[in-house]
């Protein structure tokens, strides 16, 4: 009996222990993540940087070399709410998401596109804007072609910007086309208008833009979206302040209508276009 009781004592000293400890753990955890809030480094900081990378009409340069676009204004204006200065990373695509996870920049407003790939790396907000992907392809090597199985061949070439949605789309489409990659969308166009490459993919208004611009060169072999998109803010794990903040902000300029205001006005129309330099 003694050593009944011996046991039963000891087992619930351990269990004690065990959940005191537990407590006492879970508790450090909590304030661990909360004391590395990136809200809270912010605005200690009185900064927020952001990681981006350019993309016409997302984030370009001016001819004045200063970044103008959508993605510019949106965190423009998450730092004004914010009270804070607002400092850009521009970042190689291929390389945004391990430069977040790296502590380069507090968070990604770059149009990035949720994916189940990068969820595994790296928190989505919820999407603050939505997209699709288009086509647009050399009417010299590609005209031939029937729509859309042609392009699925071992001869058919297309360019797009690295690391992007349309590199993975391009392989899911047309598994047996070569592909090449380049850091900027500019280039995967231009591939496509020097006759290396037969087509390229790329967010919308994109594909049409380049279509109208050169339209000697170019064309679109189909005018519907090859797929929608969601895009978000994208932020590091294990961080539910930041994640319940810039979410919140999303969903209050989403209600206001400011991000359809901005949105409509870099996406839907050219107004914006004398300021840059789009050949």
């Amino acid at each position: 009996m003694r050593i009944v009781k011996s046991t039963i004592a000891l087992v619930l000293g351990a269990t004690l222990a065990f959940l005191t400890f537990g407590e006492v753990f879970a508790g450090e955890a909590q304030k661990q993540l909360t004391s590395e809030s990136v809200i809270e480094t912010i605005m200690k900081r009185g900064k927020l940087k952001v990681g981006m990378s350019t993309f016409v009409p997302w984030a370009m340069r001016n001819k004045k070399g200063e970044l103008i676009g959508f993605e510019i204004d949106v965190a423009k204006k998450v730092a004004e709410d914010m009270g804070v200065k607002i400092e850009f990373v521009p970042t190689a695509w291929s390389g945004i998401i391990p430069a977040l996870i790296a502590g380069k920049f507090d968070v990604i407003i770059g149009g990035m596109s949720v994916t189940p790939q990068r969820n595994l790396t790296i928190n989505f907000t919820a999407p603050y804007a939505h997209s699709g992907m288009g086509i647009a392809a050399n009417k010299k090597l590609a005209s031939g072609l029937a729509w859309p199985e042609g392009y699925n061949s071992r001869s058919v070439t297309f360019a797009c910007r690295r690391g992007a949605t349309p590199c993975s789309l391009i392989k899911e489409l047309w598994p047996k086309a070569r592909l090449r990659q380049f850091d900027d969308d500019s280039l995967s166009f231009q591939e496509v208008i020097n006759g290396n490459a037969h087509a390229t993919v790329s967010s919308h208004p994109n594909p049409a833009r380049w279509v109208y611009n050169h339209p000697e060169v170019l064309f679109m072999p189909t005018i519907e979206n090859l797929t929608e998109a969601n895009e978000s803010f994208g932020i590091r794990k294990g961080d539910p302040d930041g994640l319940n903040f810039f979410s919140n902000w999303i969903m209050v300029h989403t209600s206001n209508g400011w991000l359809k205001e901005r949105h409509n006005f870099w996406f839907k129309g050219m107004d914006w276009a004398d300021q840059v330099d789009l050949k």
